[in-house]
């Protein structure tokens, strides 16, 4: 089976990383479907969506739309171009308008949240990426595992404030203090 494959270290040395301007020009040919992203030179297939992460992030989106305002514009799983990645986030706060990225994606982000189900490994490792990409406030939420993971602070390809809230605590957003969350208020 190809996953298995893929879990040897053999493998993982042997990837042929591939660049943004080839995932691009990959991605405009056909080569490459859809349902993918770049991350840190590799192409990962996107897992298919559960009814639950799909409200979860139309609920926060809603709630982002009514505090952000104008100035900025959020972006539901719409690229960040990176140096060597193009993630997706579930759910992306830019600054500017949508006009602005009529011609590039976005690269970089005031606030990138992602729901992590079943991409829990997958999603911790983006820290990085958006901590390279200046990314000022990545939430990380494990609605299975009761937790919400804030990282701020970029600095190089990491964040230097982590903070792990459970399902009862309240979150708050540092860059937007109107949006705030209680995991347990959408999981009940």
């Amino acid at each position: 089976m190809i996953a298995d494959v893929l879990d040897t270290l053999e493998a993982r040395q042997t990837v042929y990383p591939v660049s943004v301007e080839f995932y691009h020009e990959a991605g405009k040919l056909g080569m490459i479907s859809e349902d993918v992203e770049l991350l840190e030179g590799v192409i990962f297939k996107k897992m298919p969506k559960s009814p639950f992460h799909e409200w979860l992030v139309e609920f926060l989106r809603e709630r982002l739309l009514l505090i952000c305002g104008p100035g900025y514009f959020i972006g539901k799983e719409r690229p960040i171009t990176c140096s060597a990645s193009e993630p997706e986030p579930d759910l992306a706060v830019f600054k500017g308008s949508l006009s602005d990225y009529r011609f590039s994606h976005p690269t970089t982000a005031e606030l990138v949240i992602e729901i992590a189900i079943s991409t829990v490994q997958r999603d911790r490792s983006k820290a990085a990426i958006y901590a390279g990409a200046g990314v000022k406030e990545y939430w990380l939420i494990e609605p299975e595992g009761g937790y919400i993971t804030l990282h701020t602070n970029p600095q190089d390809t990491s964040y230097t404030t982590h903070q792990i809230f459970t399902s009862q605590d309240l979150v708050t957003s540092t860059i937007f203090p109107a949006f705030s969350l209680r995991l347990a208020d959408l999981t009940a």
